[in-house]
């Protein structure tokens, strides 16, 4: 059985200025933007070993739901999957297919700070978009898929910050 706490995280062309590092006394320039096009990407962390699914898709609802699971069943065919999520819509929708492997497990509502996916997500934003402008959509979608892909390589960085949390969660 793997135990892996699953999350849904919206990346767009309209960013968040962050704080960052520049000689004194030159103060620094970040663009920024209000562009309202988005993208989600859905992802899977495991706190014991630090494996990491995601897959992005054009938008978070029931039917982007059942494919991640789809996919998510399909990467781990040999598996029992216990998959901790929150109390999204989509997540507990009469039209949600769940595969055979694949349980469903539920954080209390409103504590998005006990799912360590969320330390994922703000190393990701961090990493590959902090003070970032894009032109278009497909420039998020590979800085998207760049940096997932950096972030799944590293797979005793995930173990530490998915751990980190889920420890201090459970103490």
């Amino acid at each position: 059985m793997r135990v892996l706490f699953q999350d849904e995280a919206r990346f767009g062309r309209m960013n968040d200025p962050q704080a960052c590092w520049a000689p004194r006394p030159i103060r620094p320039v970040v663009g920024a933007q209000l562009v309202r096009e988005f993208l989600y990407v859905f992802g899977a962390v495991s706190p014991l070993d630090g494996q990491h699914d995601s897959l992005l898709l054009p938008w978070a609802n029931t039917e982007a739901m059942s494919i991640f699971l789809e996919e998510l069943a399909r990467r781990h065919s040999g598996e029992y999957l216990l998959l901790i999520v929150d109390g999204a819509g989509w997540h507990r929708a009469a039209a949600l297919r769940i595969p055979a492997n694949i349980e469903f497990g539920f954080l209390p509502p409103y504590c998005p700070d006990l799912n360590p996916q969320e330390q994922v997500w703000d190393e990701l934003r961090e990493k590959a978009f902090g003070n970032r402008v894009f032109a278009t959509l497909e420039a998020v979608a590979d800085a998207a898929v760049a940096g997932l892909q950096a972030l799944e390589k590293a797979t005793g960085r995930l173990r530490s910050l998915a751990r980190r949390q889920w420890i201090l969660d459970t103490v």
